[in-house]
């Protein structure tokens, strides 16, 4: 790390020491975990819950999840990098979008305009640089296929640029969590060497009947599996510091690590090794969290790990770019638990997941939210079914005290909602009107296709963002629709973390509620003139602005009236909430 600025990477004897002294002083979850290592501790370890309370910005956030190489492509000259050739089956090469491109849509408002308050890439650190035939010939477009965990991959940019897309996100009040990957590395290609034995394995492959058989294994025959069961300490991967040696700056990163162990006492083994790689990105650049893949394949003990070192290292460069910060929050991390959802969805037993031979509490491992993929099956029952049921489990239900991310679509969900864009006005209503976070998978906001029968498998969900569809009415209503449904939540937390109470079935019509902070919402309203009852809601002549249309009017003898073109009302105060998503 530190090549943008060319840094030295000594590091004082004193500073070592108060790193030293803090870790020595506080005995997190991540030390406990360490200190676990009987099979008898650590299945009780597992199943223990422990109460929490969720940050209502959280419960409430606006999450925007790309593909940087399908989203905007900011500079062509990018476009194949590392002898990388235009030789991939249909969509399963790269395809030119980078992080210029995420920067240039910062610059113009597009993030502003849809109410985002964080930006999740798929991984942006190097990949592999060959193709893999596993699903015909993919290269690593999509970032989960790890090289080199300390740069970022030249086909997304540059470190300056990912620097530049960070500052310029915070200063447009979006945050940014990056994708990360502990559990493999890419596959082997021609270009690519196995990493050593003492790093991975490749066999056996998983059969997902048991936590061993979904931890201590291979996802596939082409993802070498890190050994993060091992507490052994290894060297690093020839191929790593001969590519490190060849880019002039070995003797950096080796003397970083010397200091990165020397402070946390933590044996070199391979999860730990990688845990100093990733929060380096928080330390110097202030990425405000993780989006985690693949959560479920590795022993859950690391992830309380990484996010003490994480808030660690945001703490750090809070300290020291005090100028450029957002906020005091602390480090966020969010999960991916496949077949986790609310509602007891799939393999969900409450905040649990099981494995068939052991339930594991991810909450525990300092996950503050975790990826519902219920909602992609829950979308298709009606709002009020939704709304019910989401609030009742996230106020005073199994999830209370944690937060959820919602979402419609997905990169490698072939169940997600709505595929075929038939939907996509309602659809959208459903996700971010429900209780919990919202991610809005790139192009949802745009109906961008989800199906392209020429692609195989994953790849019909990758198709590239067409900016030119912007042009066409149609499309652009549906972008207007979304950036109201955006804004509403992003003056208001009451929508995503506030108590969900229905007022009237039909027209349906329903109010939040999060301390002080009031919304309703009525949904199959009379285009012209309407009212509703709201003297449950808001005080009598209090103010009250409709999100939808923008207009504004006051609560007379208990009921507002609006006269709009639309059949929406999205309610509540014209002033920016004290708890709302800005602050």
């Amino acid at each position: 790390m530190r090549k943008m600025f060319g840094l030295s990477a000594a590091i004082s004897a004193a500073a070592l020491a108060l790193a030293a002294c803090s870790d020595s002083e506080s005995q997190g979850p991540a030390d406990q975990a360490r200190a676990v290592s009987s099979p008898q501790v650590a299945e009780s370890a597992l199943t223990q819950v422990n109460n929490f309370s969720a940050d209502p910005f959280w419960n409430n956030a606006t999450i925007y999840f790309m593909l940087p190489d399908r989203f905007y492509n900011g500079n062509p000259d990018n476009d194949l990098s590392y002898g990388r050739k235009n030789d991939a089956a249909h969509m399963r090469g790269f395809l030119g979008g980078d992080l210029r491109g995420v920067i240039q849509k910062l610059e113009e408002g597009y993030f502003t305009d849809l109410g985002v308050d964080a930006i999740w890439m798929s991984p942006i650190i190097e990949n592999v640089h060959g193709y893999d035939e596993g699903d015909k010939r993919t290269y690593a477009f999509h970032g989960y296929w790890p090289k080199d965990w300390t740069n970022v991959d030249a086909n997304f940019g540059s470190e300056a640029e990912l620097a530049e897309l960070i500052e310029k996100a915070h200063n447009k009040g979006v945050r940014i969590l990056m994708d990360v990957i502990i559990n493999h590395t890419g596959p082997v290609t021609s270009e690519d060497p196995l990493w050593p034995a003492d790093w991975v394995r490749t066999n056996p492959q998983c059969d997902w009947s048991s936590f061993a058989q979904n931890v201590q294994c291979a996802l596939t025959n082409n993802l070498p599996d890190i050994l993060t069961e091992s507490e052994a300490p290894v060297e690093l991967p020839s191929q790593l510091v001969e590519k490190w040696r060849s880019e002039g700056r070995l003797e950096q990163e080796q003397a970083e690590l010397d200091a990165f162990f020397a402070r946390t006492g933590y044996p070199r083994a391979p999860k730990y090794y990688i845990v100093k790689w990733l929060t380096d990105w928080v330390r110097e650049y202030g990425v405000d969290g993780f989006r985690v893949d693949t959560v479920k394949h590795t022993e859950p003990e690391i992830w309380a790990v990484l996010k003490k070192e994480a808030s660690v290292a945001l703490a750090e460069w809070k300290a020291a770019n005090t100028d450029k910060k957002l906020d005091d929050r602390e480090f966020f991390m969010v999960g991916e638990v496949y077949h986790f959802g609310v509602n007891n969805f799939a393999n969900s037993d409450g905040r649990f997941y099981d494995y068939g031979d052991r339930k594991v509490d991810f909450f525990n491992y300092g996950f503050d939210s975790l990826i519902n993929m219920g909602f992609a099956a829950h979308a298709a029952q009606d709002m009020e079914s939704i709304f019910s049921t989401y609030s009742g489990i996230l106020h005073g239900g199994a999830l209370e005290g944690v937060s959820v991310l919602n979402y419609l679509g997905s990169h490698d969900d072939q169940g997600s909602f709505d595929r075929e864009r038939k939907q996509v006005k309602s659809a959208a209503l459903k996700l971010m009107l429900a209780p919990g976070a919202a991610q809005i998978y790139y192009g949802d906001e745009i109906a961008r296709p989800m199906i392209d029968e020429q692609a195989y498998g994953d790849a019909s969900m990758r198709v590239p963002m067409d900016w030119s569809s912007l042009q066409n009415a149609s499309t652009s209503d549906v972008l207007r629709h979304w950036q109201k449904l955006g804004q509403f939540r992003q003056s208001h937390l009451a929508v995503g973390a506030g108590v969900h109470q229905q007022i009237s079935a039909a027209p349906y019509v329903f109010s939040r509620t999060l301390d002080n902070d009031r919304v309703m919402v009525a949904v199959d309203m009379p285009a012209g003139e309407k009212a509703v009852k709201a003297g449950e809601v808001f005080a009598e002549g209090a103010l009250v602005k409709d999100y939808y249309s923008g207009t504004e009017t006051r609560v007379t003898n208990g009921v507002l009236t609006f006269d709009t073109e639309f059949d929406i009302l999205l309610l509540g105060a014209p002033e920016q909430a004290e708890l709302s998503a800005n602050q």
